[in-house]
């Protein structure tokens, strides 16, 4: 009795006209992503592209700005899903992070610790926790971006990580330890002008010291034959550990027994006496190179350290090192060599190279 009234309660309202049917609310579908940005690729207006889980509609002409970019050129259509780039938070099918790879911006990548990162920049393969100006965590299968701490919290401006990314087959001698124990001997170096000129330094000191360690992996020079040629007799201190005592060694190659003399005074090292501390000390090895570079023109006008913090360029660095032999046309492979390293390794620091490059 109790459902026949329903019954009757029912065909009256449709009777009356007020009958409103209850559908059970459906989720909306994500749209579909469109094809995915290009760096490379020239957009018009009202072109359409997917980034990172999300449309994106062009305003007007575009080419090489990853959509949300910050000119205003891209209209953020909302999420996306079910197209050849999987929403934010969805799951995710993207390839490992491949090292040498080349990855334009905007590609993501699983790296080995199981996160997504986006290629913010264009960059051939560099390390997705290293080099943080190409990379940036990207939310992908549920997992939070997570950002992993620097091996090296407000010390040296190259962190340890980023060290190895620059030396990956480094002789063992040339530890990271040593050099940032080495520091302490020139606070200012590395550590004058802004953080960018900071970088810059570092990376320039690095990239002519991995010129003349073939990537750090020699400790001494290795021509033997000329070992008994850096002795100066006409120093009043002589040669006392021996004619052949003082070939290069470390990651500038420190050579001739008026620089041992000169290191070792500054340094409070008996270097003069017992050159060899520089070939078995890694700490002190690295405060050999970072002596010259900060207090040495050698046959340039400038100091190394003056040369980058005062902006007269890169090129400056290599004709306080070498420039009797590599400036002015003298070696331009060698000059060039230089340079190519210095401009890796700001790229994994993750600032320009500046202006004046050659010498």
């Amino acid at each position: 009795m109790t459902r026949l009234r329903a019954l009757v309660a029912l065909a009256a309202l449709i009777v009356a006209g007020t009958f409103v049917a209850v559908i059970p609310p459906t989720a909306a579908s994500a749209a579909a992503c469109s094809a995915s940005w290009q760096a490379s690729a020239v957009y018009w207006g009202d072109a359409q592209v997917s980034h990172n889980g999300r449309n994106y509609r062009a305003k007007w002409w575009t080419q090489n700005e990853a959509p949300p970019g910050t000119t205003g050129v891209w209209e953020d259509l909302g999420a996306c899903g079910g197209g050849t780039t999987p929403p934010t938070g969805g799951t995710c099918n993207h390839p490992n992070w491949v090292a040498g790879t080349w990855y334009a911006a905007g590609a993501i990548v699983r790296y080995t610790n199981g996160l997504y990162y986006v290629a913010e920049h264009d960059n051939p393969g560099y390390d997705p926790i290293v080099s943080t100006w190409y990379w940036e965590p990207y939310t992908c299968g549920g997992q939070p971006p997570t950002t992993p701490p620097p091996t090296n919290p407000g010390g040296f401006v190259v962190t340890e990580a980023q060290f190895n990314q620059m030396f990956p087959g480094r002789n063992s001698f040339y530890t990271y330890s040593g050099l940032v124990a080495a520091l302490s001997a020139y606070p200012a170096f590395a550590k004058s002008g802004s953080t960018t000129v900071q970088r810059q330094e570092a990376a320039a000191f690095l990239a002519n010291v991995y010129h003349e360690t073939g990537g750090l992996v020699h400790i001494v020079e290795q021509n033997t034959a000329n070992y008994p040629h850096y002795c100066d007799p006409n120093q009043s201190y002589g040669c006392p550990a021996g004619q052949a005592a003082y070939y290069g060694r470390g990651p500038i190659q420190l050579s001739w027994n008026f620089n041992y003399n000169a290191a070792g005074n500054a340094l409070n090292l008996p270097l003069l006496t017992n050159p060899w501390l520089v070939q078995t000390d890694a700490a002190v090895a690295w405060k050999t190179g970072i002596w010259y570079w900060m207090t040495q023109n050698g046959p340039g006008t400038m100091t190394a350290h003056n040369a980058m913090v005062t902006g007269a360029g890169f090129g400056q660095t290599i004709r306080s090192i070498n420039g009797s032999i590599e400036c002015n046309g003298g070696n331009p492979a060698q000059v060039q060599s230089r340079v190519t390293r210095y401009q890796q390794f700001v790229g994994i620091l993750g600032v320009s190279a500046g202006a004046n490059l050659y010498c």
